[in-house]
């Protein structure tokens, strides 16, 4: 397995088209990198649930998957599952985000993804974000969209029972929901760790990457 050791970060932006997908996607890796970046700028950008129980609970999540960060989130609320027709207030308010930051790395959905929304907001990333790290968070869901990531994360096995415990207690709303449980969330890791060389890991897509020596 090759590996790559990034320098420092100073910015991260989190791409999320609804409260929840950040933390699912990545929330291991967001636990490590601040902890391994203390005052990093968290950025957080979420398309729905403004107004909403959800809006609080992502709030809570954030502060708690981003320790030791400089964070800032904003919540819209726009409809789920109907980003396709709020293409261009996406858009803007992407550019509206990129006016005031220049992150290191953005985490964001994957453009394979076959939610409309997750899939909706990748395909806009990089038509804003254009000179940007992006990586692309898997979200496991019922449609049998996952493909096999390129670039993998490696997660401490306390790290992952974090996770999981912290989707449990800051996202109340989604416990009822058949594939929100420990088995899901650590299964994945799981897999993608044995892909990685690791006991457990988070996988991310890119389609571009450049490598300076």
């Amino acid at each position: 397995m090759i590996s790559l050791t990034p320098g420092h970060c100073e910015e991260v932006l989190l791409l999320g088209a609804h409260c929840d997908d950040v933390p699912i996607g990545a929330g291991g890796t967001l636990l490590q990198l601040c902890r391994a970046n203390p005052g990093l700028r968290v950025r957080a950008l979420i398309l729905s649930g403004a107004g909403t129980v959800r809006e609080a609970e992502e709030r809570e999540a954030l502060d708690a998957f981003c320790p030791k960060a400089r964070l800032e989130v904003a919540v819209l609320d726009m409809p789920d599952g109907r980003l396709p027709a709020y293409w261009e207030r996406t858009k803007e308010a992407l550019e509206e985000v990129r006016r005031g930051c220049e992150p290191d790395l953005i985490l964001a959905p994957t453009a394979t993804d076959a939610h409309q929304d997750h899939r909706g907001l990748a395909k806009l990333v990089p038509t804003v974000f254009r000179d940007h790290m992006t990586l692309g968070y898997e979200i496991l869901k019922w449609e049998s969209d996952l493909r096999q990531p390129e670039v993998f994360v490696p997660l401490d096995e306390a790290v992952v029972a974090e996770k999981i415990d912290l989707l449990h207690r800051c996202y109340p709303s989604q416990l009822d929901r058949s594939w929100f449980d420990d088995e899901t969330f650590r299964g994945l890791a799981r897999v993608r760790g044995v892909q990685a060389g690791d006991r457990y890991a988070e996988g991310f897509h890119t389609s571009k990457l450049t490598i300076r020596f």
